[in-house]
C-alpha cells in the first residue's frame, strides 16, 4: 500500500485466491467505495492479482506439472454425448474469467481438439535439449493433442496409448497454470487409469444427455472417479431441450442428469439446449462461448465456470465432512463442515434411508427396501469418502450405499446419545 497525504492518493494491491475468482469486479468496487468514503482519501488506484499456482502435490509430480494449480477432469464415459464440446467450452470460458489454462486432449484414438480449435501452429515443437513439449495456443490457451503430433489418428493397443498418453501430458513444458482441463476419452479402462494414477485430478465434471443409457454409462464413470478419490463436482446434461413455436421441447426425455445429481451426491446441474451454433462452433475451430461471449450457452458455461472455481477452492483447503461410526456407541458421527455441529445417526436409520435403484423403484417411486428388511442391530463395515460430497457405505449383506452429505444432515439423529461400551 502506497499513501501520497498531501494529494489524497491512495494505491494498493488486492491479492485473490484465483485470477478466475467471479467476484474479483465487486471486490474492487468495493474496495473502490470503501477508501474514497475517507474524508482525505481523493483517488484510488487498486490493483488486482493472484497468487501464482501451488499445486497441493507439487514435489511428487512430473516437472512439467509441478506449476498447475487444479487439475479438472471432464469425463463421460459414453462417446457422443458432447463431452469434448463441454471440456473446450469450459477452458475457454475460464480463460475469459481471466485465469491461465491449458486443455489436454487425452484420446489418442480420435482426437478431437483439432477440429474444434485453430492454433496458427498445428504442430506441437520439441524442445532438444530438454527432450521436452512445448504446447501450441490458441486464443491464450494452451493446447496438447496427439492430433497435433503428426501422427493423425492412431492404431495401437492400450499400454501403447498410455504410454503415449502419459508422455504428452508429463513431458510438456505447461508453466504456471491455474487449470488443466483434461478432456478424458469415452470408458473406464487404462488410459482413465492411467490419468488418475500420474496426475492428482482435482475434480471431474460429468457430462450426460437425457437418455437412460447415457445414465447407464454414466453412473460407471462417476464410481471410477469415486474409487479413484476424484471428487466429481458438477454434471453437465447437453442436448436437452430445444424451442419451437413458443414451446420447449424434450426429444430425447428427461431426468439423467439429475439422476445423477441424486443417486451419487453430486450437487451442480448444469443443462445445454441443443443449438446448431454450438454444434458448427465445434466443427468451425472457434468455441462457442468466444465466437458469441454473451449468448445463452455462454452464460451456462459462465456458470458451469464459477461453479469450478469454487469448488476446486473449496478441495483445496481440503474441507470435508468427517463421517465415522463409533463402534463403542454403536452410532454413526457426523461432523458438519466449517462448523462445531455434531451429531449421531443410528445405522439402521442410514441404512433404510438408502435412495438407490436397489431400495426404491425408479419409475414408482414405490419403497422395494422395506423397515423390517433391516435389522435394529445393523453395523456398517466399512464407511469411506465419496469425493467431497457423500460416504460409500458398506454393510454386512454386501450392499454398498452411497450415502450423500445433504442427505445425511436431513435423517433423524439419535437424540439420546448412548454411553460408550467397552469394547
Amino acid at each position: 500500500m502506497q499513501i501520497n497525504e498531501a494529494l489524497g492518493e491512495v494505491s494498493f494491491r488486492l491479492e485473490l485466491t484465483t485470477p478466475a475468482c467471479p467476484i474479483k469486479d465487486m471486490f474492487e468496487q468495493r474496495a473502490n467505495e470503501v477508501v474514497l468514503a475517507i474524508p482525505w482519501v481523493n483517488k484510488v488506484n487498486v490493483t488486482m492479482s493472484a497468487q501464482p499456482a501451488r499445486p497441493i502435490f507439487a514435489e511428487q509430480l512430473p516437472e512439467g506439472l509441478q506449476k498447475i494449480s487444479n487439475i479438472v477432469a471432464v469425463s463421460s464415459c459414453k462417446g457422443g454425448v458432447g463431452k469434448s464440446t463441454v471440456a473446450v467450452n469450459l477452458a475457454y470460458t475460464l480463460a475469459g474469467m481471466g485465469a491461465r489454462v491449458g486443455i489436454f486432449d487425452a484420446d489418442v484414438y480420435g482426437p478431437s481438439l483439432p477440429t474444434m480449435v485453430s492454433p496458427e501452429n498445428r504442430l506441437l515443437e520439441m524442445n532438444p535439449e530438454k527432450r521436452t513439449i512445448i504446447p501450441t495456443e490458441y486464443l491464450g490457451v494452451k493446447l496438447v493433442s496427439f492430433g497435433f503430433s503428426g501422427q493423425g489418428r492412431a492404431i495401437m493397443r492400450g499400454p501403447m496409448v498410455s504410454g503415449v498418453i502419459n508422455q504428452l501430458l508429463t513431458t510438456t513444458e505447461w508453466g504456471e497454470l491455474d487449470y488443466l482441463v483434461i478432456d478424458m476419452p469415452p470408458g473406464t479402462g487404462d488410459i482413465q487409469l492411467t490419468l488418475c494414477q500420474v496426475v492428482p485430478l482435482t475434480a471431474a465434471v460429468i457430462v450426460t444427455t437425457p437418455q437412460k443409457l447415457a445414465f447407464i454409462d454414466v453412473a460407471k464413470g462417476v464410481r471410477m472417479f469415486s474409487k479413484l478419490k476424484v471428487p466429481c463436482i458438477a454434471v453437465v446434461e447437453n442436448m436437452c431441450h430445444f424451442d419451437a413455436d413458443g414451446k420447449r421441447y424434450y426429444p430425447f426425455g428427461r431426468g439423467s442428469g439429475s439422476q445423477v445429481v441424486q443417486q451419487f451426491g453430486i450437487p451442480h446441474l448444469f443443462d445445454l439446449p441443443i443449438r446448431p451454433t454450438l454444434s458448427a462452433s465445434g466443427d468451425s475451430g472457434m468455441p462457442e462461448v468466444a465466437a458469441d461471449p454473451c449468448g445463452e450457452v455462454a452464460n451456462t458455461f459462465q456458470d458451469l465456470g464459477v461453479c469450478v472455481v469454487q469448488q476446486c477452492a473449496k478441495i483445496r483447503q481440503q474441507v470435508s465432512t468427517a463421517v465415522i461410526y463409533d463402534k463403542s456407541i454403536k452410532a454413526i458421527k457426523v461432523k458438519v463442515p466449517q462448523s462445531d455441529e455434531e451429531f449421531f445417526l443410528h445405522p439402521a436409520t442410514v441404512r433404510r434411508n438408502d435412495r438407490s435403484a436397489q431400495s426404491v423403484d425408479e419409475w414408482t417411486g414405490d419403497q422395494k427396501l422395506q423397515y423390517t428388511d433391516v435389522p435394529e442391530d445393523i453395523e456398517p463395515e466399512e464407511i469411506r469418502p465419496m469425493g467431497n460430497y457423500a460416504v460409500s457405505i458398506t454393510w454386512p449383506d454386501g450392499f454398498s450405499q452411497i450415502a450423500p452429505y445433504d442427505q445425511l444432515q436431513t435423517m433423524e439423529r439419535l437424540v439420546d446419545v448412548p454411553q460408550p461400551t467397552p469394547v
